[in-house]
């Protein structure tokens, strides 16, 4: 039989892990009731919701009354800049601040409030694709009321340098939000150390399902609700709690806090083992992003001669994508890479291979032999 694909896709997606899925599945069937219910069943998914919360807020450093429990990484982003525009002063601070290279839901939110009215800077990122902390400075002023700049890149993994953005925000009196949904899981994450107002996670970055997502609300910053209906999630997101999710999330980041160092440094290995393969045999192969500050898992490298979506199609061992997931089929070249510099041969020749908990040595070979074999073909 043919084998399975190599999956180096995990900053697509990841699999749910196994004990993610059996501490969840007692939610789907026996312990099934309304969180909000008096009687003995909504009392136990009650209190499952509150282990979960605090697994989730010790993963960040956070309090648990912090934890805003969302649908998604989507979601949390929209309540987090929607709703601190919406609590900020009519007449007055009328700036909001953020990258060039953010995901679309942290770029489309804040582009619909500057068609609204709100003035809109977004930094430019030097060619490791990291904003430079001298632009910012000069962008941040004290007109400006929101500061969102992401943790870690999901197309390249460059880490940016939140912490030095957030004194920044703060010394002007502006809100810091932080995109860490690419981050949790992979390094080390804590919101005050990060500086961080807000801050949004997706579960299904580090082995939940998809459809869980997490907003945190750092003590004592105003937000409004983007959605109305009953007092959920201290009254931020209205909706009966997806139980059985969330509590996948609150083992999802258990498993994260516990595995984190030794998981980082194995995945560091596989992901360099990897481009030393490929480095070896390919001529100027070229890495995309940071060398060093970078998520551990993440390879972005861009093949000579040759456009990353044939490389992918023409290697169906090897189960990746040319950049990120939410372009799927899109065979322009990425705007991250773009916006770093990249000339435009090299950005289409971008594939990112992102390695998982589960991915092994030997999986790792079989690819680099793979990707090989197929940039040969197609260059000879």
């Amino acid at each position: 039989m043919t084998p399975a694909p190599i999956y180096l896709d995990c900053n697509a997606t990841t699999p749910v892990d196994p004990r993610v899925l059996e501490a969840m599945l007692p939610y789907l069937a026996a312990h099934y009731g309304n969180p909000s219910s008096d009687h003995v069943y909504g009392q136990r998914a009650k209190a499952a919701i509150e282990v979960a919360r605090a697994e989730v807020a010790e993963l960040i450093g956070a309090t648990p009354p912090e934890i805003v429990f969302t649908g998604c990484a989507t979601e949390a982003n929209n309540l987090a800049l929607l709703g601190a525009a919406r609590a900020a002063q009519p007449g007055g601070r009328t700036v909001l601040v953020t990258s060039a290279i953010e995901h679309p839901s942290v770029l489309n939110p804040l582009r619909h409030l500057a068609r609204q009215g709100w003035s809109l800077t977004e930094l430019p990122v030097d060619a490791a694709g990291r904003v430079q902390v001298n632009h910012a400075a000069n962008a941040i002023t004290p007109e400006v009321a929101l500061v969102s700049v992401m943790l870690a890149n999901n197309e390249t993994g460059s880490l940016q340098a939140v912490r030095a953005l957030a004194d920044l925000a703060h010394a002007a009196g502006a809100l810091m939000h932080v995109d860490a949904a690419q981050a949790v899981g992979k390094v080390a994450v804590d919101v005050h150390a990060l500086g961080a107002d807000l801050l949004t996670l997706a579960g299904h970055k580090f082995y939940a399902p998809k459809g869980v997502g997490a907003l945190v609300v750092r003590t004592g910053v105003a937000l409004e609700p983007i959605q109305y209906g009953a007092g959920h999630e201290h009254g931020l997101r209205p909706g009966t709690e997806n139980v059985p999710y969330i509590v996948a999330l609150g083992e999802a980041a258990r498993l994260a806090r516990t595995t984190l160092a030794q998981e980082a440094a194995r995945m560091t290995a596989l992901r360099d083992r990897l481009h030393g393969l490929l480095a070896a045999v390919i001529p100027g192969l070229r890495l995309n992003g940071h060398p060093t500050e970078r998520l551990p898992n993440t390879l972005n490298i861009s093949f000579p001669a040759v456009a990353g979506w044939q490389v992918l199609a023409a290697a169906p061992a090897v189960a990746a994508s040319t950049g990120s997931a939410c372009h799927a089929g899109d065979h322009a070249a990425s705007g991250v890479l773009a916006a770093m510099g990249l000339a435009p041969e090299a950005a289409a020749g971008a594939v990112r291979l992102s390695l998982g908990r589960f991915t092994t040595e030997t999986e790792i070979d079989r690819a680099a032999e793979a990707l090989i074999g197929v940039w040969k073909s197609l260059t000879a």
